[in-house]
């Protein structure tokens, strides 16, 4: 087990296109910061097999295990057990978020929030159902307009506001930074906003949607279904070819909306929350 750094990019690379759908925020997070941990605001650990990297470990404010076995998830947790807890998420395929959290509950926990039963989806054709002609790209000028649905969806989605503690001015930033870069997608009518998404991160392979919220008075209409569609037709077309998210077992109305759009389960994830 030892850190990364940009000198091992090649070799993760490597590692990540094992399973470039379900790696894509790491592989995403790799790119854009070359490993360099000034840059990650964090590490990533790679763990090392007969002289090959086998495994990586994103540790920031997302912990994030990446073809990580049961060796590797062993000597992650004892990388991680060594220094203070530096992460408010853990989040990931199902067996190994199971495999680190047998190791690092005993300390770290309880958690706030464990959802382990988190179906991961994903399209790699057209939509299967029409698209809604009124989700756009969201432009810089609604960012006022967008915010308070960001807040909402949030805090409905997490449990706690992402104002909270001093965090708007984080939190506002982060959402003009997706609009900035025409990841952000909205049916704005009246200034009110009835449906958005955002792409939180890409790869040359795939995008992993994030922030999917329908206004509470115009629930049951289609609208998230058609507006994902609009969302699966812009990405497909200008990010990258495969779009995936996942999703709480429990959200039934959700599931059906990404199932009438063409998403199919790739596997289960699990978030841990602190």
């Amino acid at each position: 087990m030892r850190v990364l750094g940009p000198a091992d990019l090649p070799a993760a690379l490597e590692v990540l296109n094992a399973d470039p759908v379900t790696n894509v925020f790491a592989e995403y997070r790799s790119r854009i910061t070359q490993l360099d941990q000034r840059w990650l605001g964090g590490q990533m650990w790679g763990y090392v097999a007969d002289g090959e990297l086998v495994s990586l470990c994103h540790v920031g404010a997302n912990l994030v295990p990446v073809q990580a076995g049961e060796d590797a998830c062993a000597a992650f947790a004892e990388r991680a057990l060594r220094q203070r807890r530096l992460s408010s998420t853990i989040v990931g395929p199902h067996d190994a978020v199971a495999r680190l959290w047998s190791a690092l509950g005993p300390s770290w926990g309880p958690a706030r929030d464990e959802r382990w039963d988190q179906p991961h989806l994903a399209i790699s054709s057209d939509p299967w159902i029409e698209a809604d002609p009124g989700v756009r790209r969201t432009e810089a000028g609604e960012v006022d307009e967008l915010y308070p649905a960001c807040v909402a969806m949030y805090t409905e989605e997490v449990g706690v506001s992402p104002e909270a503690d001093g965090g708007r001015n984080m939190y506002r930033a982060r959402v003009s930074q997706l609009v900035n870069r025409g990841w952000s997608f909205s049916r704005i009518e009246n200034g009110k906003v009835l449906f958005k998404a955002e792409i939180a991160c890409a790869s040359p392979l795939a995008c992993q949607v994030q922030g999917v919220y329908v206004d509470p008075a115009h629930r049951g209409q289609g609208l998230g279904a058609r507006g994902m569609a609009s969302v699966v037709e812009f990405a497909r077309r200008e990010v990258a070819p495969t779009v995936a998210l996942y999703v709480n077992a429990h959200n039934l109305p959700a599931r059906a909306a990404y199932a009438k759009v063409g998403f199919t389960q790739t596997t289960t994830f699990s978030t841990l929350m602190f």
